[in-house]
């Protein structure tokens, strides 16, 4: 069933709406969510035919893959944020299957190690793993650390949501603690507690998870990541597109509307005031706020008009950030079920018998190098749905992390219709892929019915992030210092939401939207969600 409306069906009756959201991912549909259960006639435009950004499917040959969720730390577990949160945008009724008290599995060539669920099993875990580490003190003090960064995340979250004049007096004193870390790299804080190459590897693992080696991204984004899984993982009943088929209805049963194939071309700005958008077809819709699920490079910089670019030297702010990393995703079909398959629940980080990740990235400069990373999940046996929807039927999903540049020559070109050296690239490292899954799983060697690569060209094509940039900006230090990436914005009535506004992941994103949903209604909108 198809979520939400086309663009081309709605009417429009209504001139002005309390509400326009530009994109659907879950800062999008979050904002939406909150703004309608608050009374307000809300509007979410989505320039994709999907609705849900990366939450949402897509299905060929009888599959359906998952292309940005593939895992969430706390939602399974009573009385956290983020569970609190998701039942209260779906109205309960999204549900979550927990994985298994093992995860993740890191393998460094042939030496595999398991992430387990509980703070207290997985320090006994590590401990194991490096009983030379100085008693265990370097990997004790390395909790403390993970332990004192969740704590700073309040003010952080809250300064976000200020008006820019009242940031400008009190964000610096809200944000202080928590850039004490932020403004460090991932690399230079866990050497300053262990000199253990190998250590550092295994506590970096995840990684990709974010996008960026240690010696590049910010220990903040390192610590929530490793603080967002320290209790497991779930997954979600009904595949990733039950988050969109859960919210959409929150927002239609309340007078709003989710409507897909609906391009925003420019935010229409009068008196340095956002009052609505002009669409692909030259339609004008109206609104008294505007909130961008965007990001905030194509909201800065492609959406608001010139003059207002240039008002606010919006080009100089952003300039010193990048784009996050792109990668390539390879979806695998079988004909047989999960179980029969001996498929796993839990996902897979592979690398080489190399520990340093900065430097296997640095290396992977052309087609025949070392792999630096590649990630596994099984979502057919993640979901307790899956069998029922498609029996006999089981779906794998290969990730890596790749330079946008062996794929810019095709920049401008049409999906699905690129010349025979991009499909003889793709084939090549839809091989790697394939060579990565079968270290671990063999026996699929000959089972393989259907598979297709994306590349970043697909991800930029559907999310118009620069670069094919999954996660938005990188989580640089840099990133954490730049003032612009906040729910509010120089511009009157134009808000921020989703995974720019915080940090990445589908968590990330979500905190974007509540965030962004406090500054819009003026109200601690996290104090409601957890009383509610």
């Amino acid at each position: 069933m198809k979520i939400g409306k086309t663009y081309h069906q709605h009417p429009f009756k209504t001139p002005t709406y309390d509400a326009i959201i530009i994109g659907s991912g879950i800062g999008g549909l979050s904002v939406a969510a909150i703004l309608a259960k608050a009374g307000k006639k809300v509007l979410v435009l989505e320039q994709h035919y999907e609705i849900g950004g990366y939450t949402h499917t897509f299905k060929r040959k009888g599959y359906e893959w998952d292309v940005g969720l593939h895992y969430v730390g706390d939602v399974h577990i009573e009385g956290t944020v983020l569970h609190k949160a998701f039942q209260y945008i779906t109205d309960g009724q999204l549900k979550w299957a927990a994985m298994p008290k093992v995860y993740d599995k890191a393998v460094f060539g042939n030496q595999v190690y398991e992430f387990v669920s509980g703070r207290t099993s997985l320090k006994t875990q590590l401990k194991k793993y490096f009983p030379s580490e100085k008693d265990g003190k370097s990997i004790d003090a390395y909790f403390e650390l993970l332990k004192e960064v969740r704590q700073l995340n309040s003010n952080y979250y809250i300064e976000k949501a200020l008006p820019p004049i009242l940031s400008k007096i009190t964000g610096k004193f809200l944000r202080k603690g928590l850039l004490k870390y932020a403004n460090q790299t991932t690399l230079s804080v866990l050497k300053g507690l262990t000199d253990n190459p190998k250590l550092i590897g295994v506590l970096t693992a995840q990684y990709g998870d974010y996008g960026l080696p240690p010696a590049q991204s910010s220990f903040y984004m390192h610590a929530m990541l490793a603080n967002h899984y320290m209790d497991g993982a779930a997954f979600p009943v009904g595949g990733a597109g039950s988050i969109a088929r859960t919210i959409v209805p929150v927002i239609e049963e309340r007078s709003g509307a989710v409507l897909f194939n609906a391009t925003v071309r420019q935010i229409l700005v009068e008196n340095n005031k956002a009052v609505g958008v002009k669409m692909a077809d030259g339609n004008e819709i109206f609104a008294k706020t505007i909130i961008s699920d965007a990001g905030a490079i194509n909201t800065f910089l492609k959406l608001l008009p010139k003059e207002t670019i240039e008002k606010h030297q919006f080009n100089n702010s952003l300039k010193k950030l990048q784009p996050a990393a792109a990668h390539i995703g390879l979806y695998i079909g079988i004909k047989a079920a999960a179980k029969k398959l001996e498929l796993p629940k839990n996902n897979f980080w592979l690398f080489p018998d190399a520990y340093d990740h900065d430097e296997l990235q640095a290396a992977y400069t052309h087609l025949d190098a070392t792999l630096p990373v590649a990630y596994i999940s099984f979502p057919s046996a993640k979901d307790p749905s899956w069998e029922s929807r498609y029996p006999d039927r089981a779906t794998i999903e290969v990730i890596t992390l790749i330079p946008y540049e062996w794929f810019a020559q095709w920049e401008g070109t049409t999906w699905k219709k690129r010349d025979e050296n991009y499909e003889q690239l793709k084939e090549k490292l839809a091989q790697q892929l394939l060579a990565q899954l079968f270290r671990v799983l063999p026996q699929l060697k000959d089972k393989i019915d259907y598979y297709e690569l994306s590349t970043p060209l697909s991800t930029e094509k559907f999310t118009h992030h620069p670069k094919g940039a999954i996660y938005g900006i990188a989580h640089t230090p840099e990133r954490f210092q730049q003032r612009l990436l906040s729910a509010t914005t120089p511009v009157k009535n134009l808000y921020l939401t989703g995974q720019d506004v915080v940090i990445a992941s589908i968590g990330g994103g979500l905190m974007g939207g509540i965030v962004a949903a406090s500054a819009i209604l003026k109200r601690n909108m996290f104090n409601q969600i957890w009383k509610h």
